[in-house]
């Protein structure tokens, strides 16, 4: 039996299904729209899976809500304002509380922009991925690079101070200088985060079946490095492995599920984790993944494709997978505390890390060394049972 102090802070992932068209890269749980979008009925069945959470956190502060997918930007203000009405009414949410949308560049995205904070969004994050029209082409995107330097002005004169410009690169051909390039025209937009990450080639997505022809390892590490160096001179903070962020910009919601804390899944496919102190477990939730089957059966057990509860060996694993992704670090104090588990479960791998020269353990707190920052994966894999 686990023992907590107290409940870890609690977060609202929502999750919307549909997309435009799919990305021949994505493996997110996203499907293209081939007919009229179900808004009521996806927001009224978003909301029947939300009461059925609710005995589970009973009393409990959302903290922080995030709209992801798909493309939530697809749906209208009017429908945004009704579901976060509807979580309002539902759960007791932070006057403070974060609330992001994920949003695409295209024009008809822009027009909702205003609405959307009307309705009581406080963040945007918008899919960019290249300014470069022909690696767009190549991404499957459906903006072009007018539109996605107008999104950033756009979420601007809507009254967003804080929003988030998602880049990739190692794109198909890229070169260096054109990788460059991108975080340029990013960064003179001026946003507040900007997530930067490479492209890679996950199962079960159209490159992984067709791969495209990527930049070599060496000529990918130096994208990399100069990028790291272009980012840092002009003021964003390399606080998370692919996030950086101006001065108080991180964004809280990702800063819970790194600092492993709880969080309800609502929307086809959502995972959810949630701490039970009365019981000593913590669950991990998932929902019916098939919008079709999501929507004939949420809010009743139906809805629920499965659960499983974390033993120690996975809350070891798990926390590390997640605190060892940001450069804060942590202390065994978190550790206890998140999981439930004193100290011992981990000192033994933190110890041999350390030996190792991936990791500084000093009195009782973990940080990075540059190698085992660059080696993360390796890192990790050192907390497997």
């Amino acid at each position: 039996m686990l023992t907590f102090a107290a409940p870890p802070p609690l977060s609202l992932y929502i999750h919307f299904p549909w997309c435009a068209r799919k990305c021949p890269y994505c493996d997110f749980n996203s499907h293209s729209l081939r007919d009229t979008l179900p808004e009521q009925a996806y927001v009224d069945a978003l909301l029947r899976d939300l009461e059925l959470e609710l005995p589970a956190v009973w009393g409990r502060t959302v903290q922080s809500v995030f709209l992801g997918g798909g493309t939530p930007s697809l749906f209208s203000a009017a429908a945004i304002d009704r579901l976060l009405s509807g979580v309002r009414a539902r759960v007791p949410l932070s006057p403070h509380a974060e609330i992001t949308l994920e949003a695409n560049p295209g024009s008809a995205e822009q027009e909702k922009f205003a609405g959307y904070r009307q309705a009581g969004v406080t963040r945007l994050s918008l899919g960019i991925q290249s300014f470069n029209p022909e690696h767009l082409q190549a991404l499957g995107r459906i903006h072009d690079s007018g539109e996605a330097l107008g999104a950033a002005q756009a979420a601007r004169a809507a009254g967003f101070d804080n929003f988030n410009l998602d880049l990739m690169f190692g794109l198909p051909r890229q070169t260096r200088e054109q990788a460059l390039a991108d975080l340029d025209a990013a960064i003179a937009l001026r946003p507040a985060h900007l997530s930067w990450y490479q492209l890679t080639l996950e199962p079960n997505t159209l490159f992984h079946q067709r791969p495209p022809p990527l930049p070599d390892g060496d000529e990918k590490w130096a994208m990399q490095t100069a990028g790291q160096s272009l980012l840092r001179a002009h003021g964003y903070n390399h606080y998370e492995v692919s996030a950086w962020a101006r001065e108080a910009r991180q964004c809280r919601h990702n800063l819970n599920y790194w600092r492993f804390g709880d969080y309800l899944g609502i929307g086809a496919g959502a995972h959810g984790k949630i701490t039970d102190g009365g019981q000593g477990v913590i669950h991990r939730r998932w929902k019916k993944r098939h919008p079709r089957d999501y929507l004939a059966a949420a809010g009743g057990d139906a809805c629920l494709e499965g659960q499983r509860r974390l033993e120690a060996q996975d809350l070891v694993f798990e926390f590390a997978l997640n605190r060892l992704r940001l450069r804060e670090g942590f202390t065994l104090e978190d550790f206890t505390l998140a999981c439930g588990l004193a100290r011992q479960h981990i000192l033994p791998r933190l110890q041999q890390a350390a030996a190792e020269g991936l990791l500084r353990l000093e009195a009782d707190r973990v940080g990075h060394t540059e190698r085992g920052w660059r080696y993360l994966d390796d890192l990790v894999q050192r907390f497997l049972e």
